[in-house]
């Protein structure tokens, strides 16, 4: 059969992948990016300030966190992705030109964050525990980029929701060369959005109804993010490396499944005093909501609900 039968319905790909404002081309891929960090600082502001945190924090770490992120996930697409990299010296550096790894963006970024977090006499774990539906929402608003690439789609289908992907498009995907002939195919893009806002939304949910201690909800964040990975990664027919015929990431999102699985174990399980957000200056440790047993504790942030401060619950947006 030279293709799939015509679906009753498909989703068209844009026609182009930017705009024109004046003599400037603006890509809706790099847009989308500014936008969905734009609402990660906005949702992490109002989370962190609401568990009695200083907003300017929020700032500083977006400041060094974002250009960690960068290159982190430029290291691990160099790395697991070697011959997608442009054939040039610049090659390694051209995030503009191949991809970026969410694993390694995300890793890096949290090392240099958790570094200005603890500089700044913050608690790391609660303001991982309000970063962490941030990033996904950041990450569901850069799908649509995606979109408008006309990449990371899956198999080809007929289905009334399968998006249709322009030729050249299907060519520079790197596809098996034996599905070129199809014209549409799953939007694992569309996928993952979905399930990124739903996370996020049970992560807020959580954080409000259930005693999640520090880190928990940044470690449901990795192992859930990764679970779904996993599904995606058996879709995807894009360039990528395979180890025992299988996807490179799919491996990857199993480990970082169980890694995250077992974060949250340990950290639900782990006994003593939960750290407030940020102490006060000359404040001594151990003083105030920090030297509160669990008992009484916010369940989105770990902080003492019983301390002089009565800040409001976080926002359901947040």
């Amino acid at each position: 059969m030279a293709s799939l039968p015509a679906a009753l319905a498909s989703i068209p790909s844009p026609p182009t992948n930017g705009i024109h404002l004046g003599p400037l081309f603006i890509h809706v891929y790099g847009l989308m990016y500014v936008i969905g960090i734009s609402l990660a600082i906005y949702i992490t502001v109002r989370r962190w300030t609401a568990a009695g945190g200083d907003r300017s924090l929020v700032y500083d770490v977006a400041l060094w966190g974002v250009p960690a992120g960068i290159v982190g996930g430029r290291i691990y697409f160099d790395l697991t992705t070697p011959f997608d990299m442009p054939h040039h010296w610049w090659g390694p550096f051209a995030v503009w030109d191949g991809g970026l790894g969410i694993w390694g963006g995300v890793a890096l970024a949290a090392l240099v964050g958790a570094w200005r977090v603890r500089r700044a006499g913050a608690s790391v774990g609660v303001f991982m525990n309000a970063v962490a539906p941030a990033l996904l929402v950041a990450q569901a608003i850069g799908r649509i980029g995606n979109y408008f690439n006309q990449e990371l789609f899956g198999k080809p289908s007929g289905l009334p929701w399968a998006v249709q992907i322009s030729y050249a498009a299907r060519v520079n995907s790197g596809m098996p060369a034996a599905d070129l002939k199809y014209t549409t195919f799953q939007p694992s893009f569309l996928y993952e959005l979905i399930f990124d806002l739903a996370l996020a939304a049970a992560l807020v949910w959580l954080g409000h109804h259930r005693h999640i201690r520090p880190q928990g909800l940044f470690a449901l964040y990795v192992a859930g993010y990764s679970g779904y990975r996993i599904f995606e990664e058996t879709i995807r027919i894009d360039s990528s490396a395979y180890f025992l015929g299988l996807r490179l990431n799919f491996f990857v999102a199993i480990v970082m499944t169980v890694a995250g699985l077992a974060w949250f174990a340990v950290v639900q399980t782990r006994r003593g005093p939960e750290p407030e957000a940020q102490r006060r200056p000359g404040q001594a440790a151990g003083v105030g909501a920090g030297a509160d047993t669990g008992s009484g504790t916010d369940a989105g942030s770990g902080i003492d609900a019983g301390t002089a401060r009565q800040s409001p619950p976080s926002p359901a947006a947040g």
